[in-house]
């Protein structure tokens, strides 16, 4: 194809003379995509910057709205956090009652020290959470939980250690009656007609009355023993034996179970007795005791 010329004429305004310029056709395209490819640089780095410009303010929202969430996530946790401190302050609290009432030390209160709590965006940046802050804060939430649950346990064990020695404990009177003779070192024998010491004490009763057990344990012992006829012996543990004599039955047999109250034998006058009652004793470790001195004041059975 030819390479075709144009004259471009250009005319001012005034009096100057008009001018003409040639131009060809290869030059006139050459022209066109120069100034097309300098639009399109121009189109595309001002896109470049204005998405640039979108995309910053984009980031800074998005952030400041996971920032946001953050925050409220975080704030919600501390106040679970707050709200579980407080229950394991009062379980401390309690823990305290328990092992007083069980006769435990107190133990280091200090062991169960309360962590600190943070203040509102207190430890964060830019008033964002502190993660950092409340992972220190659950680990000592959960040693604090861990020695209560160990202190409940010993607490529990101790208690259970307790209730067993009183249930053990002969704290009531194996029968209803009237006191005709107390312990004593020596006393005269009434049959014997010499001194001799009384190992227990004697409760006149109707003939037949109820015998109970003053506290659970097993029976050693059910038979008959010289000059105190029909006897029975309980094992209550820790040491503690009692005897009843002068019995006119006996219901129950060597190795029997027996608990607090229940009915073991009837009052009798076998044996060298004057009449109708219960002789009863307490040995501890070997040694006789006073009777009195383990009964609660007015347990004694209807």
């Amino acid at each position: 194809m030819a390479n075709r010329r144009w004259t471009i004429l250009i005319v001012p305004e005034g009096c100057d003379a008009p001018r003409s310029v040639r131009v060809s056709e290869r030059g006139m395209r050459r022209a066109a995509a120069g100034t097309v490819t300098a639009l399109l640089f121009v189109v595309l780095g001002g896109g470049l910057v204005v998405g640039r410009a979108f995309a910053s303010v984009s980031d800074v929202r998005i952030a400041s709205m996971a920032a946001w969430g953050q925050t409220r996530e975080a704030a919600a946790l501390r106040q679970s956090l707050d709200a579980l401190r407080d229950t394991l302050a009062a379980l401390g609290r309690r823990d305290r009652q328990l092992r007083l009432a069980a006769g435990l030390p107190s133990g280091d209160s200090s062991a169960l020290g309360e962590p600190p709590r943070l203040a509102r965006g207190e430890g964060s940046s830019l008033g964002g959470p502190d993660f950092g802050g409340t992972r220190a804060d659950v680990d000592s939430l959960i040693r604090s939980a861990n020695l209560l649950a160990a202190g409940f346990d010993t607490v529990t064990s101790a208690i259970n250690r307790n209730a067993a020695k009183l249930a053990s404990t002969p704290s009531i009177m194996p029968t209803a009656g009237w006191l005709t003779s107390q312990f004593s070192r020596s006393r005269f024998h009434p049959i014997l007609h010499l001194s001799r010491p009384h190992e227990g004490i004697d409760v006149a009763a109707p003939m037949g009355a109820p015998v109970v057990a003053p506290a659970s344990g097993q029976v050693i012992f059910a038979g008959v023993e010289r000059g105190y006829g029909n006897v029975l012996q309980i094992d209550h543990g820790n040491g503690i034996v009692t005897k009843f004599a002068h019995l006119s039955r006996i219901g129950v047999r060597t190795g029997d179970r027996v608990t607090r109250g229940q009915t073991v034998a009837a009052v009798g006058n076998t044996g060298l007795s004057t009449g109708p009652h219960l002789h009863y004793e307490i040995h501890v470790n070997g040694r006789v005791v006073d009777p009195l001195t383990y009964v609660i004041p007015g347990a004694i059975p209807d």
